[in-house]
């Protein structure tokens, strides 16, 4: 038995990068694990290597949200589903490619994190929102990237407060990854800031230090269950740092 067998999860971005290492990291520790994304391949693919369960769909659709919820009813539920940034600063983007993130990121957050208190969820239950580390340091070659990101943490933390003025019994915990050569996403924003900056790629990923991998993450969210307090965490190659 692994340590989180009985353990339901719920992941939303499954089909790759973090959130497919989360899914996988909680598989192969014993949950059963419910994964969410867009892309239903994906997650076809990775029903099949460890055995989730694919729920595809558009993360930010409420009604698919309440569905999910309300038929799993997860003891854990993890956010990880964002859209691709949009390379460029904010006075070359029109409006909608600057609010990109906000209309995915921060929609994904307000939707879920707003269900799992109406609901609510089962007192005990915990629930890991996957923000940035630029929520902390700006992304001024992002667009509205960073702030979207800062206010997923902000609704985390919103969350937090009302599960205690009501008595809820849940956890919420804001982890932020840091800029990454380990998944697509990651890769391609060092590509954004290598051409921004004249510094090569190899330059820019040599600085960043050891590699956040998608293993790394889901162990990180793995080592996250059962601890008692809602907080943020920033997460880097090396593992879980508290920020507060």
């Amino acid at each position: 038995m692994g340590a989180l067998t009985g353990t339901d999860a719920v992941v939303v971005g499954a089909g790759r990068g973090f959130g497919r290492g989360v899914a996988v990291a909680l598989a192969e520790a014993g949950a059963t694990v419910v994964g969410v994304a867009r892309d239903a391949g994906a997650l076809t693919a990775l029903a099949d290597q460890v055995g989730i369960v694919a729920e595809p769909g558009d993360a930010t659709d409420p009604e698919l949200v309440a569905k999910v919820l309300t038929g799993h009813r997860p003891t854990l539920l993890v956010l990880v589903a964002g859209a691709e940034p949009p390379g460029g600063s904010f006075h070359e983007l029109g409006w909608e490619a600057f609010s990109t993130n906000w209309h995915v990121d921060v929609r994904c957050a307000f939707e879920w994190l707003g269900a799992a208190l109406r609901l609510p969820l089962a007192p005990g239950s915990q629930v890991v929102v996957f923000s940035s580390a630029a929520a902390l340091r700006g992304s001024p070659a992002s667009g509205g990237y960073a702030g979207s990101k800062a206010t997923q943490r902000f609704l985390a933390a919103y969350a937090q407060e009302e599960s205690q003025r009501n008595g809820l019994g849940l956890t919420f915990t804001t982890v932020l990854p840091t800029l990454s050569a380990g998944t697509d996403l990651g890769r391609r924003g060092i590509q954004t800031y290598a051409a921004r900056t004249g510094q090569s790629v190899a330059e820019i990923t040599a600085a960043l230090g050891d590699p956040l991998t998608p293993a790394i993450a889901g162990a990180a969210v793995v080592e996250l269950t059962g601890r008692p307090t809602g907080s943020a965490y920033l997460l880097g190659g090396a593992g879980l740092r508290p920020l507060d």
